[in-house]
C-alpha cells in the first residue's frame, strides 16, 4: 500500500485523496498488520462499502425505450452514467418467458471480454422461466457503436493511465453503474419478482459480478464465471496492461476497481466456477478473493481445465440460481480434512463419483500438470491418499447425484 488514502462517497463527484502522512501510513499499515493474524477461512471485510458509485441513484429504474421484439426476446435502450459530461444509452436484450404466470424470477447476464449483449444468452434464461436482460457494456448497439454509448472495454481502455478526477469516464465505473441500473429496470418490470433476481458474468462479467455482488445488496443469487479479484497480485494483466501503468495509476485502479475492495459485502450466496488452467485467473487469486465471502454464502467449483469463452451452459451456474433464488440448498464439499496421508471431506448431497487432483508443480497455474485419481465416497465422505511429495497443491472435486460439478477449495503445502 502506498502512504495515502483514497477516500469515495456515493456521490462520483466526491472523489479526493488525503495527503500521505506518517499518521495516515500507520493507519493503512494497521489493518495489514490484522490481516497477517487472520485465519485465511475469516471473511475481510475491511474493504470500501460503495467505492465511486451513487448506489441511491442507481438503484432508481432508468427510462427505457423500447425496440423490435422477436420471438421471446426485445430490444431496449437504457439511461447510462454521463461520459465526459454527456448523456449516454446502453443497450440491452430483454427475454420474457413465453409460458407460465409472472412475477418471473429474473436474471441479469454480464459479458466478458469481447462480448456482447448476446440475444441467445437472454433467450436461454426466458426458455427457463426467467425474464432477463442481457446488457452491452462495450458502449455498443445492435449494430455497432452508439454514438451515445459508454467507454469501450479495450485494455487500452480499461487500464489507461488516470487520476481521481477520471474515475467516472473509466470503463469499470460505467459497466458496474450499468449493471446495478440495469438490475433497477428489471426489478421495476411488473412480471418481474424483485425478491428473486440474480446476476451471473462471464470472465470480465465474472470480474464485474464480484464486483456488484458487494455493492448491490438486492441480489439474491451470483455467479461468477472465471472472475475473481486481487488482479494486480497474480492475472493475465499483472505484468502487461498494469506494468505499463504509472504506479500511481495503478496504485488507484486497484484500489477503485479490483474486486477485491467489494466481495467482502456479499451479502447473498455466490458460487465461483473456474478451471484449473484458467490463462486470465488463477486459482491463488481465485481463492484470496472467494475467501474474502462469508463461508456459509460462498461456494466453489474447481473443474479440471474448464474451457473459457462465452459459455452459458454450465449446468452448475443454472441449478445454483434455480436453487437459490427457490430457497432451496445448492450441494457443496465441506473444508478438507487430513490425517497423516488422508484426506476427507464431507459433502452436502449424494455423490456418484469423486476424485483426487493434485499436481507438484509451481509456477504459472495454467502451465501446471496435474493427476487425478479416482477418490473414496463413504455415504457423503469423500477420502483419498495424498501423496508425500512436497510441493504439493490438491484439492476434491465431485459430481453429485444430478450431474452437478462441485469441489471442495485447494490446499497446498
Amino acid at each position: 500500500m502506498s502512504g495515502f488514502q483514497l477516500r469515495v462517497s456515493t456521490n462520483a463527484a466526491a472523489v479526493s485523496y488525503r495527503p500521505g502522512a506518517m499518521i495516515h501510513r500507520f493507519i493503512l499499515f494497521l489493518p495489514l498488520l490484522l490481516v497477517a493474524c487472520q485465519s485465511p477461512q475469516t471473511p475481510d471485510t475491511r474493504r470500501h462499502s460503495s467505492g465511486p458509485w451513487n448506489l441511491a441513484d442507481l438503484q432508481r429504474a432508468p427510462k427505457i425505450t423500447w425496440g423490435e421484439k422477436s420471438g421471446s426476446v426485445q430490444e431496449l435502450y437504457y439511461q447510462g452514467e454521463p461520459f465526459q459530461q454527456k448523456a449516454t444509452r446502453v443497450f440491452a436484450y430483454l427475454g420474457r418467458p413465453t409460458k407460465g404466470d409472472g412475477p418471473f424470477p429474473a436474471v441479469v447476464l454480464v459479458h466478458g471480454g469481447g462480448g456482447k449483449a448476446f440475444k441467445d444468452w437472454a433467450e436461454h434464461w426466458a426458455r427457463r422461466g426467467y425474464v432477463a436482460l442481457a446488457m452491452d457494456l462495450s458502449g455498443n448497439g445492435p449494430n455497432g457503436r452508439l454514438p451515445d454509448g459508454a467507454p469501450d472495454q479495450s485494455d487500452d481502455v480499461k487500464f489507461r493511465n488516470f487520476t481521481a478526477s477520471d474515475i467516472p469516464d473509466m470503463w469499470t465505473y460505467h459497466a458496474v453503474a450499468n449493471i446495478i441500473r440495469g438490475h433497477s429496470l428489471l426489478a421495476s418490470l411488473p412480471d418481474v419478482d424483485p425478491s428473486r433476481v440474480a446476476i451471473t458474468g462471464i470472465s470480465w462479467g465474472g470480474y464485474l459480478t464480484c464486483i456488484v455482488a458487494g455493492l448491490d445488496h438486492r441480489f439474491k443469487a451470483a455467479v461468477p464465471v472465471y472472475g475473481c479479484g486481487f488482479l494486480g497480485e497474480n492475472s493475465v494483466w499483472k505484468d502487461g496492461s498494469f506494468a505499463r501503468m504509472t504506479p500511481e495509476a495503478r496504485e488507484l485502479w486497484l484500489e477503485t476497481f479490483d474486486p477485491a475492495q467489494y466481495l467482502g459485502g456479499t451479502r447473498c450466496p455466490i458460487l465461483f466456477l473456474n478451471g484449473t488452467h484458467d490463462f486470465a485467473y488463477p486459482l491463488d487469486s481465485h481463492q484470496k478473493s472467494y475467501r474474502l465471502v462469508r463461508p456459509d454464502l460462498r461456494h466453489v467449483s474447481i473443474v479440471m481445465k474448464l474451457p473459457h469463452g462465452h459459455i452459458w451452459t454450465f449446468p452448475e451456474v443454472d441449478q445454483f440460481i434455480d436453487r437459490t433464488v427457490a430457497k432451496q440448498p445448492f450441494p457443496k464439499i465441506g473444508p478438507l480434512k487430513i490425517h497423516g496421508q488422508t484426506i476427507t471431506a464431507t459433502s452436502t448431497a449424494p455423490l456418484q463419483s469423486a476424485t483426487l487432483n493434485y499436481t507438484t508443480n509451481t509456477g504459472p497455474w495454467q502451465k501446471r500438470e496435474w493427476t487425478t485419481i479416482p477418490a473414496t465416497i463413504t455415504n457423503k465422505t469423500i477420502s483419498a491418499q495424498i501423496p508425500s511429495t512436497a510441493p504439493l497443491t490438491y484439492f476434491l472435486s465431485a459430481t453429485t447425484a444430478d450431474n452437478l460439478r462441485i469441489s471442495s477449495e485447494y490446499a497446498a503445502r
